[in-house]
């Protein structure tokens, strides 16, 4: 396929975001929709922490950033996030977990939402907003204790104690004015995430099935 059709391809393709504090499950959640409805996933988290394991001056720049708990600047995620999601043209839709981060990037995706590598026109404006946005919803002492329990096991970094409240102080500040902008185009999907994983996944499936 020609890389020109790209952005007319993400046009028709169900794009849906999945926003929510550090530890409240969506990308346990996401991996099982992707699994069942053939999307891609697109987890940020995971993208951003394989740059910052990269021996270069951005990947060092995003680990100083990232261990300090704060954001990636804006620039950064959208070539990220728009660079996978050119790569998978076979996929039937994306699910990009933890996107967006703050209102400036829900803005710029849906002004440009993908770029051309050819510099005279690097990114073109599509100008389409995500299908819905799913926000799970958990309390903070569970999302800490999740974290926490999520960091003894797989020795990540950043969910230290200090840096995942750190990084929760931070989504609750910028995520507020993120769900008022979805929640005025009547987007937004809330999804109690402190019940059983099963029963998080079917609220899920409602969701999406809704779309159909």
């Amino acid at each position: 396929m020609p890389f020109q059709a790209a952005p007319d391809l993400l046009k028709s393709l169900r794009i849906i975001f999945v926003m929510g504090g550090p530890g409240c499950g969506k990308g346990t959640q996401c991996e099982n929709m992707a699994a069942k409805y053939g999307f891609c996933h697109v987890g940020l988290g995971e993208l951003l922490r394989e740059e910052a394991n990269q021996a270069t001056v951005r990947g060092q720049q995003i680990r100083d950033i990232m261990l300090k708990g704060l954001l990636v600047p804006t620039g950064v995620i959208l070539d990220m996030v728009s660079d996978n999601m050119l790569s998978r043209p076979e996929s039937k839709g994306f699910l990009i977990d933890g996107f967006p981060r703050e209102l400036n990037q829900a803005k710029e995706f849906e002004r440009i939402a993908v770029k051309r590598k050819k510099s005279v026109c690097r990114r073109p404006q599509v100008g389409r907003s995500p299908n819905i946005v799913i926000v799970f919803d958990c309390s903070t002492e569970t999302m800490i204790h999740r974290v926490l329990l999520r960091g003894q096991k797989g020795h990540r970094e950043d969910d230290a104690e200090d840096v995942v409240r750190q990084r929760l102080e931070t989504h609750y500040t910028l995520c507020e004015p993120i769900l008022a902008f979805y929640q005025q185009k009547n987007l937004l999907r809330n999804i109690l995430a402190e019940d059983a994983a099963e029963n998080i996944f079917a609220k899920c499936c409602s969701v999406i099935d809704s779309l159909q």
